[in-house]
């Protein structure tokens, strides 16, 4: 490990766990104020970053500050201080402290947010509540059977066959290729103007969209012919690594009564929002971080007893339709241990400067 870590190391960690093409279209993670290439003297880790905030990374000597909630959202057009956002983003500037947001790209992978909750409510044999379709890619080609372990090998370096828990994934078929080379062409094998045949490996992989321009660059510099066949196919399958939501067991059956009083306890909340309880056992729990309302159908699709979600609208409440019970335990509840992801992620990865967990409350809001 070298000796200084730049802000743009934790990026490149941040980046590999939750990346950042897996954030919603309307979303803003990323850097939002700094440079990449400043060393880290410190990092501070918040649910938002506000005035209060970057006052405390200040206080601790940090010039990084990780939040799930971009606090740059809207595009700004001025930076008077009219608003928090710009006095926030004026004393980080005035400061030298980066902000850098992980926010919807956290939320879709599955060992995120929601995974963080299911952890913290003890749930087993987790699954997402719904899977991305159109994040895969599948890419088939030709090589000379010879051949056919060190293209398969550079792919596979560059990200390509990773199936959940299993790497290096590829399926190959072998056949028999056949070409002429023009009077232009420089083949590999055989020679110009002369029908040529090659026992060759059909080889398919599957891998996320984003790594589709490292992956083709790999492919193209290990392949020996200067023309490659191939094929690359968009994905309906649903990604089991990204999606929204979680459903899990709890290790024993409770009830809807006691179920409040367990999400109390292990989330640390002093008001949940509820449907009406009744004698049903719940068992099978899923969970949404944030504004999860419109999982509610989802829930009730997969079985659960009970929903975990937060900013649930009056009428939305009506959804469960007595199918489940909706339990409604706060934006910032819901959300605010996505600080420990964080804190083992880079922890894990650095020891060569301070990681703190943000002691502000940035709640809004209050209860009486």
């Amino acid at each position: 490990m070298k000796e200084k870590s730049t802000i743009g190391d934790i990026i490149k960690v941040l980046e590999q766990y939750a990346p950042i093409p897996y954030q919603e279209s309307y979303d803003n993670s990323g850097l939002q104020t700094g440079h990449a290439s400043d060393e880290v003297k410190g990092v501070l880790l918040t649910l938002d970053c506000t005035e209060a905030v970057i006052e405390e990374a200040i206080a601790k000597g940090c010039n990084l500050v990780v939040a799930h909630h971009p606090v740059i959202f809207k595009g700004l057009k001025s930076l008077t201080g009219r608003s928090y956002v710009e006095r926030t983003i004026i004393k980080a500037i005035q400061n030298n402290i980066a902000i850098y947001a992980c926010h919807t790209n956290l939320d879709s992978v599955h060992n995120g947010v929601n995974a963080k909750i299911a952890e913290k409510l003890k749930l087993q044999n987790t699954r997402l509540l719904t899977s991305k379709p159109h994040t895969l890619m599948q890419l088939a080609f030709f090589v000379p059977v010879n051949n056919s372990d060190e293209v398969l090998n550079a792919i596979h370096k560059a990200g390509a066959g990773q199936i959940g828990e299993y790497s290096d994934c590829s399926f190959q078929v072998q056949g028999t290729g056949r070409f002429l080379p023009s009077e232009n062409a420089d083949p590999t094998i055989g020679k110009p103007g002369k029908p040529e045949q090659v026992q060759e490996n059909r080889i398919e992989v599957i891998f996320p969209a984003f790594k589709q321009q490292r992956i083709m660059q790999a492919l193209l510099e290990a392949h020996p012919y200067e023309e490659v066949a191939h094929y690359l196919t968009l994905l309906e399958n649903g990604n089991q690594e990204v999606g929204i939501g979680m459903i899990g067991e709890l290790t024993e059956p409770l009830s809807e009564q006691n179920l409040l009083d367990y999400l109390k306890k292990h989330m640390q909340l002093s008001v949940i929002r509820y449907t009406p309880v009744g004698d049903k056992k719940i068992k099978r729990v899923a969970v949404c971080g944030g504004s999860g309302s419109f999982l509610i159908k989802d829930a009730i699709r997969q079985g659960a007893d009970a929903y975990v979600t937060a900013d649930v609208k009056y009428h939305e409440f009506f959804d469960a339709e007595g199918k489940l019970l909706i339990a409604d335990i706060g934006h910032y509840e819901s959300e605010v241990f996505t600080k420990e992801i964080f804190y083992d992620t880079i922890s894990k990865n650095f020891a060569n400067f301070a990681v703190y967990l943000s002691e502000v409350n940035t709640n809004p809001i209050r209860y009486t």
